[in-house]
Formats: C-alpha cells, structure tokens, sequence
C-alpha cells in the first residue's frame, strides 16, 4: 500500500478533525477506526445526551461544524461533513502496532495489513480503558460502567458512582423515571463543567436526586433473597450500607498506556493517570508521532477539534497558534521579558518544580484560571492573620515571610507558599512581602485544589513540603530542614472522621499530631463520664504530653470535624529533643502549660460546656455569636438592629438555637474555616474578605445551593427592600410585619438572594447585633477566644 502524508488513529473528535482538515488541504490521508462507524467515543454516550460546546470563550477552527447539541445531531452533523469532504476512512481498522520512524511509520491493523504514513497522528482518546470500582463486587451483573440508553431503566433505585462531567450526565437523564443517588468523593463538583455543575446541584436542591458527599464504595454484594445489591458506602463520618438495584461507576479512564508506551512514546511519571508528554505543536519524544485529544489531557470537545486542525497545520509547516494563545499573551503581557507564549510557558514551567509534571497542555488552562502579578519591592503579597486563600507560585525574584519577632525566611524561584491556609481553611501564618525583580503566580483555591485533585504528583509535593514546613513552624522554628530530616521522613499525614479517636487516655505515647485541618476536642475520664477539657484546631499539636513524660497517655483526643493530621513519630522525635535542646526547651514549655491547663481543668471541670460549644460547630468555626442568656432581657434589638443594617432582612435568629446553661448558640453565621456555603456556588457568588467575614456578592442568583449545604441553618433566602417597614404602623394598627422579621412568603420568587451574616464587616463600629444589645450579652468569638467563655461560665 502506498505511504500517505498523515495517518490518523482514532476518529473521535480530534481524529475527525485532524482527517477533514487535511481533507480540506488536498493532503494524502488515512483515517483508521477500530470500530464500524466513525467517533465511537461520542457514539457511546447516552442516548439524547446534551453535549456542550465549552470553553465557550474559544472559536472552532475545525472544517466540521460543532455545536451544543443532542447527541444524535452532532453524530449526524459529523458524518455529512465526513462525506461531504470525502475523507479518507478506515473502519474496522484498530492498530495493534507502530513501527519504523518519520518519514516511513508502518502500522499493522488488526486484519494485518500494513499502512505507512510519512507521520501518525495518535487521537486514540481513553475510552478502551474504564476505571473500574476496585473493590470486591466490581463485575457483578447490576454493576456498569457506561449508559447507553437512559430510557431503557425505569422505577429503579441507580446509584452513580463519579461526579465528573459523564457521572453527572447520567444521572441527570435518569433522575425522572427513577430514584437516583449521585456519590461524589468530594465535597463539591470540582471537575464538572460550569453548566453540568449548576444542573446538578440545582437538581439536587429540588429533591431529584440526591447526593451523598465525601464518600466512596468500599464493596459491593448481591442479596440472596432478591435481584438487588447492597453496598457498603465509606462517609466522612464513617460506615453505611445502602440498597439499590444498580450501579453506574462513571470513574473516567486510563491512557492505554501499553500500547502508547510500545510506540516509543513516553510519560512523565509512572502515576496511571499521567499522559504523554508533547511539546506545543503536539509532537510526541517520537518524531513525526503525535499526541492530541483526551489522551494529551485535554478531554473537552472543542479543544480536541482546535487541535485536529492545529495538528495538520504543524505537519505542514504552517504557523497557527493555539486558540488560548490570544488570552495567554494578555496573561503575560506584564512579563515581556518572559518572551512569547510558549517561551513564557517553558519559562515558568522550567522555574517552578511543582508545575513541572503539567503537560504544556494541562499548565495552559492552569494559567488561564492565574495571574501573574509582579509586586513592587517591599508591597505586602498577604498579610498575617488575613483569611485569604490564593496558592502562590515564585517564577522569579523572592519573597520575605515575616514570621515574627526577628525572624524571617526568604523564598526564592521555583518555591511556593500559601498552601498552609489553602489547607487548613486558617488565617495566614505570617506577613509576606515583594523582594526586588519579584513575579509570581497567584492560583485561586478552586483551580489549586481541582490541580490537586487531578495531578498526583502536585499533590505529593504540596503534602511533603506541608509536612517540612509544619514541622518548622509549630515544632522547630529556626532549625533548618537537614537538622529534621528524621523526623521529616518518618511522618506522614492522616485522616480522621468526624468523632474518630486520634489516641486514647491510658495508651502508650507512640507519636504526635500535628492539626493541618479541621480541629480536635481534648477530653478525660472523670467518674466514669468523657468531660471534654479542651479543643485544639488547625495549627497546633497534640500528644506531645505522653513523649516528655514517658508517661502513659492522660487524655482522649478525637476530632471534632473531618480532620487531617501529621503524624510524627514518637522515637525519632523524642531523639531530635535529645539533639536539639532548644527545641526540648520549647516543647517543655508546652508540656507545663498544658499540664497546669489539665490540672485545673480537672479539678473544676467545664460541665461538657465544651462539648456543647463542638456539637455546635464552633469546630469548624472562625467566628461565632454567642448570647449570655443570664443577661439577655429578650428585647430583640439585636435582630433589630441586624435587619436595619442589611435591606430589611435579619441576618440572625436570636430565639433559633441550642441552650446549654446559660450559654445560648443563636441561629447565626460561624463563618466556617472552609464554608460549606462556598461549595457548589454556579457563579462564585460567595467570597471570603482578607478579614474572615464569609460574604454574598450581588452576583447571587438564587439558586438555594448555599442554602442547602449550610449544615447550621444559617442562610435564608430573602428580598432586600430599601423600604424600611414602619415601626408606628405596626405598633399602633398591626399594618405590615413586625421590623426585624424575616418574611418567607416572597410573591417575586425571581427577586430571591441568598442572605447571611457578613459580620457588618463594611461598619468601622463592627457587628451591629453586638452594639444593639443594651446588657452586653450578645459577643462574637474567635475559636482563640471561646475556650476562655466556656470556662468562665
């Protein structure tokens, strides 16, 4: 057979692409499908699937037309602008093998025929390689991992497993005929297009469906006495069985990477989920061998065109820039110096070690999401105790972190920082300002933990660097890392559920924790009953007590919210204090605090008035109202004067909330560490102030999602009026609501947005409920502060 210019693998969208572009160039072509008809990818989806358009932002360079659509449409779109560019197709032609080199590759097709191709354009896509449940039950019968026909399932009990994109998809065309259960490993919908996450959540707000988050299936068996499953489900706050008829596992798929790799094409990193690395113009380590589509990492539609067509215009020579190119170079455009587009990519990505296991193509929508900023010397990046969030990567220059006191590190290029706060949900540890020549990246939270969640090996060196750093700054300030290396190496971090015990009173000492999220109660045996002593959060350490004392352990420590900690080995750190007597200096100070705090404690226990205070989420908590009720006289000018200051509508209910003693929990915002409120927000509406106050931008659109995922109750959806209702009127006639009321009965349910506390944080004066109150029984509390409340009382 003779040799043709380009052979495309796969017809998926980018194989398609590439094919009817080089159609359109007059270009000798082959286009080779393993299948009996062309896209098998997109052939495979659901029936009357909707399939997006996305980035929207981006034109379409491919000659096919593409457009938002059913699934059908696209299908038949494609196949008329096939034939009307007479491509060149194969069916039923797989690829078993590439040999040979650019300029004369020959790929044997599963009949054995032999085609040679000058070059191979590889746009296998990932779909021959589901992940599966791994876990036992994985095969059985009601156990499936694709959906081709959502109408064929009625009156069943469906549990998908997966909130991407596709998991979501499925769900939602089968929400209507049956009862649909989505589970999501997450907290919120991080890798699900804007669009699919708003639907969902929408959906699930209305009781369609329903979600279980932060959960995953630990296995799965068939009943004995009739055709249904029972699955064991692995929560955040531990074990549940649940019953269904199915399981739709939507868990995505894994590069085939036998096959790729027999190419001679390599990967970056032996994690399963890398893809090959390419070089702008999509060229594989392979001359003449390229990479596009899902299996370059860039799963979405209209990207996988772009690069079809991008892909022949390179095989010719042509310069054609990538289509982001134009909003990248806008990007950059303060950083000339950096060179054009790809050069500043090679730059940045050569500087910063963490970025570097990013494909360029995966560090291209990574940019997209950042900014570059180049502060001035000496301008403030953050400052310490500030509430923000962002992660922030060196490309050049350095930075000063003022720790305090006289002590300072500097951070030079290719290092990060922010990642403590990104982590804990904290304020910021310390100050940090510009040093000269300084340009860094600055990553919002969102986009840092989607590239967390997806990039194994970016997550592994943000953990081992958290580990170092936590070390140095809660143990060892000042000692340089080569004096920790055995107490780095030997750490390692773990999770606790909420309730879950760390260590227990009477066990032996065998390690310490270091808090790098959520927070633990402190608590110890007194008459046969657990009185919670004290709380620790994110930030401080635990069960140091033990290894000072060689004692047994003295106190139940469990978390008190979903926790991560670091654990650190009791023998290699009972030998750095024998190394580094400042350092046992410093942590016998700690010791002795604590022991006084626990004496005392003990000796006149709180009454579980800590408890009370944790089961209330002062946990998970940066601010909390609390009403003294020994001083409170019910006048309700708190609420009052809360609604005067917000449209009309209370931000608080004084009466709502649990009592214990004295101490009153109204119903109010705890402006949480990482807001439950955040997730899940369609256009990001909530915001977070360099001052702690969680608040809603005018952007709300009253969807009730935040509403919903408040575990506290504290959001209401509501209409801000600036007419004032008249105190006479209601008074003296009964005219109208009382003041101060919040009105649930909205006739306009268009006008509705989602209100809560914002701590009055636009008022020099502070929160307006605590300046109301005539008696000083209202107060807000910091987590510092309210251990010191609980006690008093």
């Amino acid at each position: 057979m003779a040799a043709f210019k380009i052979a495309v693998v796969g017809s998926g969208p980018s194989g398609l692409s590439a094919a009817a572009r080089a159609a359109e160039s007059g270009i000798s072509h082959v286009l080779l499908e393993a299948e009996a008809h062309l896209s098998n990818t997109i052939f495979r989806y659901q029936k009357g699937k909707h399939i997006m358009a996305e980035p929207q932002v981006l034109p379409l360079r491919s000659p096919l037309q593409f457009y938002a659509g059913r699934r059908e449409q696209i299908l038949a779109a494609w196949a008329r602008g096939a034939a009307g560019l007479k491509l060149n197709v194969l069916l039923k032609s797989g690829v078993t093998s590439i040999g040979g080199s650019k300029g004369d590759f020959q790929l044997t097709l599963v009949n054995g025929v032999v085609v040679r191709a000058e070059t191979v354009v590889l746009a296998i896509g990932l779909q021959g390689n589901l992940r599966k449940l791994g876990c036992l039950g994985e095969d059985l019968p009601q156990v499936q991992y694709q959906l081709d026909d959502p109408a064929e399932y009625r009156d069943e009990a469906i549990v998908i497993v997966g909130a991407g994109d596709a998991g979501i998809e499925n769900a939602m065309a089968l929400r209507g005929h049956n009862r649909v259960t989505i589970l999501n490993r997450d907290s919120e919908f991080t890798r699900a297009k804007d669009a699919n996450n708003a639907a969902v959540l929408k959906a699930i707000e209305k009781g369609e469906m329903s979600c279980l988050y932060q959960s995953s299936i630990k296995g799965v068996e068939a009943l004995p006495d009739r055709p249904r499953l029972r699955l064991t489900i692995k929560t955040a706050t531990g074990e549940r069985p649940l019953e269904c008829d199915r399981v739709i596992a939507r868990l995505g798929a894994m590069p085939p990477r036998k096959f790729v790799e027999a190419c001679g094409i390599q990967f970056p990193s032996a994690d399963p989920n890398s893809v090959p690395a390419v070089s702008p113009n999509y060229e594989s380590n392979v001359p003449g061998l390229y990479v596009i589509g899902a299996l370059a990492g860039f799963p979405l539609i209209k990207q996988a065109m772009n690069q079809g067509y991008e892909v022949v215009e390179f095989i010719q020579g042509n310069p054609v820039e990538p289509a982001d190119t134009p909003l990248l170079r806008e990007k950059f455009s303060g950083v000339s110096h950096w060179g054009d587009v790809n050069e500043a990519i090679a730059h940045i990505q050569k500087a910063v070690p963490v970025l570097q296991p990013l494909t360029p193509l995966q560090i291209r929508e990574f940019l997209l999401d950042s900014e570059i900023r180049t502060p001035t010397a000496g301008e403030v990046i953050f400052e310490k105790n500030d509430y923000t969030n962002s992660f922030y990567s060196i490309v050049e220059g350095e930075v000063e972190i003022d720790l305090g006191g006289d002590r300072s590190i500097r951070l030079g290029p290719g290092e990060f920082f922010g990642e403590m706060s990104l982590i804990s949900g904290r304020r910021r540890s310390a100050t940090v300002r510009a040093g000269s020549g300084c340009a860094v990246i600055e990553t919002p939270r969102r986009s840092m933990n989607k590239l967390i969640a997806s990039v194994a090996d970016v997550k592994r060196v943000l953990d081992e660097t958290y580990i170092r750093r936590a070390i140095q700054a809660q143990i060892a300030p000042g000692v340089p890392s080569e004096a920790l290396r055995g107490v780095i190496e030997t750490a390692r971090i773990e999770h606790f559920k909420a309730g879950e015990v760390l260590f227990r009173q009477g066990d032996l000492g065998d390690c310490l924790h270091l808090i790098r999220r959520g927070s633990v109660e402190v608590s110890v045996d007194i008459a046969g009953r657990q009185v919670v002593l004290a709380y620790a959060p994110a930030g401080q350490y635990v069960g140091e007590m033990a290894l000072v004392s060689d004692l047994l352990r003295t106190a139940t420590v469990r978390a008190a919210v979903a926790t991560e900690t670091v654990r650190v080995d009791g023998e290699t750190f009972k030998a750095l204090l024998e190394e580094r007597p400042e350092i046992r200096e410093r942590v016998a100070q700690v010791y002795q605090d604590r022991l006084t705090s626990s004496v005392q404690a003990q000796r006149h226990p709180p009454d579980n008035v800590i408890s009370f205070l944790l089961q209330q989420g002062v946990g998970e908590a940066t601010d909390v109202l609390l009403i003294d009720e020994s001083l409170c006289v019910r006048c309700d000018q708190c609420e009052k004067a809360c609604s005067d200051t917000h449209g009309n509508v209370s931000r608080l209910d004084r009466e709502a909330g649990a009592t214990y003693q004295q101490l009153h929990v109204p119903t109010s915002c705890r402006h949480c560490e990482h807001p439950h409120c955040m997730k899940d927000c369609p256009p990001d509406a909530i915001r977070r102030s360099a001052g702690g106050e969680v608040f809603i931008t005018d952007s709300c659109i009253g969807c009730g999602n935040c509403e919903r995922n408040c575990p506290y109750g504290v959001i209401q959806m509501g209409v801000v009026s600036p007419d004032r209702p008249s105190l006479w009127r209601w008074m003296l006639f009964g005219g109208g609501k009382e003041p101060g009321l919040f009105e649930p009965a909205i006739q306009d349910k268009n006008a509705k947005k989602a209100v809560k506390c914002d701590m009055c944080k636009d008022l020099p004066g502070g929160p307006a409920c605590v300046r109301a109150c005539p008696t000083g029984a209202a107060l807000r509390v910091s987590p510092e502060q309210f251990m010191h409340v609980a006690q008093s009382r």
